[in-house]
């Protein structure tokens, strides 16, 4: 049997065990798992990440992050790690079992502490990452929302997390093994894809599985992808629609529950990894893999052939051969796709970009069948409706007393008068009443209090209607973090009204103000407590010299514009 097929170690114990350690776990301090630990957990327990036995480390940490390497020299580029709270952190120690629970509270295994330490995250972002800037969602990711704390030690694993939607589709790394070895499948080259399939992705597979005269896995993310992704349902739905297109002799698809981190050229190493546990002996690597798009300064996080280029240098140790992404467009004149390296002069070449798709999509617009297959198209316009038939989300954020709330409440109105989508107004001061009356002012109950906002504004949005928010929401990354809940249903749109301090110091209609210049206020946003300017707001108004209802109707006009509202 070759070693591609032949299983794999998992960290599981049998059935009996697993009772009994469920019983004994159910006395043990636990750590709710977050939706990312939840995805590493699963390919960590069924060999997804093997050689990994556990959560690193710190040893094997410092040398991934520095070496891409685990402590005994083992390529492994990804650091996989069990960030905490300062608070649960404080009541562990080494040598502790922990239970590690899913959202729901369902063991699914225990931790023994060997490690607990507090990272260079700068470090951190600049080695795996490239870069110490925000702009990158993993690096937004780990300063904004990760633990402060790691915890490493090896795992034993209790039962899988539980998956109700597509399971005839979900497949362990032995049973995708085990299914090749039935079908005689020696060798098997995987596509990794975090989006739709079209006709060019359909055209490359081919090209790509003949090349290697490999058989084909169409192997998609369905864990965390990219911010503003196409949701998994809906790309499901998509590769399912196609699946048909292909030969069933030589194309299967599994679904892998992986939670990427958009990491460019160490993503494509670890990629190759996954995929050879899961049994696959080619992989194909994308132009610009994985990569998470533009930096602060507008440029590409990665170069275009940097994650070929790194593949390519340990493509022997990962134990898979790569195959070169070809970039396919449609040839007019011959009416097929071809590579763009091999079309003579003069051909007549048609592409449509993501962005463009997305745009056409927005407006209803046609998306030829050269581009894309008719079942595809039906999918993504039942998620993606026109934007005049979609929920959004209107989002104010100024200084107190800047005329955010007067603006939303005229804003309100006039679309309640157009009539065609439920409107709800989340107002600062009525959700402190009626959602956040136990909060207080401090730094952490404020961005609480915006992100409760968010989620109340992501569930209208999501369900169709429009939702008007009109906190002070000081934090740039809290606002992010809004705009990519919000963004997963329908648009975000941020208005920042630019009232300058003075002027909201001088109207001051609640004394709030003068309060805080006496000290009476800590933590006042604009006199004791900072506040983050919006870098690129949809829309920035200011107050001074204009009226209500010139400032409501700007808002208004951006919103036609974008499509949101009819003309």
């Amino acid at each position: 049997m070759t070693e591609n097929l032949t299983p794999l170690p998992e960290l599981y114990v049998s059935s009996e065990s697993a009772q009994k350690l469920k019983a004994e776990a159910a006395e043990l301090v636990s750590w709710d798992l977050t939706p990312r630990q939840i995805c590493d957990l699963e390919l960590l327990m069924n060999g997804g990440f093997f050689p990994l036995k556990g959560f690193l480390g710190q040893a094997d940490y410092e040398a991934v992050v520095e070496t891409m390497r685990l402590a005994d020299g083992s390529l492994w580029p990804m650091p996989i790690t069990l960030d905490v709270s300062e608070a649960f952190a404080e009541k562990i120690a080494p040598g502790q079992d922990i239970a590690l629970r899913d959202q729901e509270g369902v063991i699914l295994a225990t931790m023994t502490v060997t490690d607990k330490w507090s990272p260079d995250k700068a470090r951190e972002a600049e080695k795996v990452f490239g870069a110490d800037d925000a702009a990158h969602p993993a690096v937004n990711y780990l300063h904004n929302t990760a633990g402060p704390v790691y915890l490493g030690g090896p795992v034993t694993g209790i039962q899988t997390p539980v998956h109700y939607d597509f399971r005839g589709r979900r497949d362990t790394p032995n049973e995708l093994r085990a299914r090749f070895r039935k079908l005689g499948w020696r060798r098997v080259v995987a596509f990794q894809t975090r989006n739709p399939l079209h006709r060019a992705h359909q055209e490359l597979t081919f090209r790509a599985a003949r090349e290697a005269q490999a058989n084909l896995l169409i192997h998609p993310v369905v864990g965390m992808t990219k911010p503003g992704d196409v949701d998994h349902f809906t790309r499901v739905r998509c590769y399912e629609a196609v699946l048909d297109k292909y030969p069933a002799a030589t194309t299967t698809m599994s679904l892998l529950n992986l939670a990427m981190r958009m990491a460019g050229p160490r993503e494509a190493v670890w990629h190759g990894l996954i995929r050879r546990n899961h049994g696959c002996t080619h992989f194909i690597v994308g132009r610009d893999h994985a990569g998470p798009g533009k930096n602060s300064q507008g440029e590409d996080f990665y170069g275009p052939y940097d994650a070929q280029e790194l593949f390519r240098e340990h493509q022997a140790e990962i134990g898979i051969e790569m195959v070169d992404f070809k970039h396919m467009v449609y040839v007019q004149e011959r009416a097929q796709y071809e590579a763009a390296d091999e079309i003579e002069e003069g051909a007549t070449v048609l592409n449509i970009s993501g962005t463009e798709l997305r745009r056409r999509l927005r407006e209803g617009l046609e998306i030829p069948e050269w581009f894309s297959f008719p079942e595809v198209v039906r999918e993504l316009r039942r998620r993606y409706p026109p934007r005049s038939q979609q929920g959004f989300t209107v989002f104010f954020t100024g200084f107190s007393g800047s005329g955010k709330s007067t603006i939303a409440n005229a804003l309100m109105i006039k679309l309640m008068e157009m009539g065609d989508r439920p409107v709800t107004l989340l107002d600062g001061d009525i959700v402190r009443k009626n959602l956040s009356s136990e909060l207080g002012f401090s730094k952490e109950h404020r961005d609480l209090n915006i992100r409760r906002i968010g989620y109340v504004a992501s569930e209208i949005t999501k369900n169709g209607g429009i939702a008007i928010c009109a906190p002070i929401a000081p934090y740039a990354a809290t606002r992010r973090a809004v705009r990519e809940e919000i963004e997963q249903y329908g648009a975000f749109v941020e208005v920042h009204v630019a009232t300058s301090l003075e002027e909201c110091e001088r109207r001051d209609r609640k004394g709030l103000y003068k309060l805080a210049r006496e000290g009476k206020i800590k933590e006042f946003t604009g006199i004791s407590d900072p506040y983050d300017v919006p870098d690129a707001p949809e829309l920035r108004v200011d107050t001074e010299g204009l009226d209500v209802d010139n400032c409501a109707h700007q808002v208004l006009l951006k919103l036609e514009s974008m499509g949101l509202i009819a003309g």
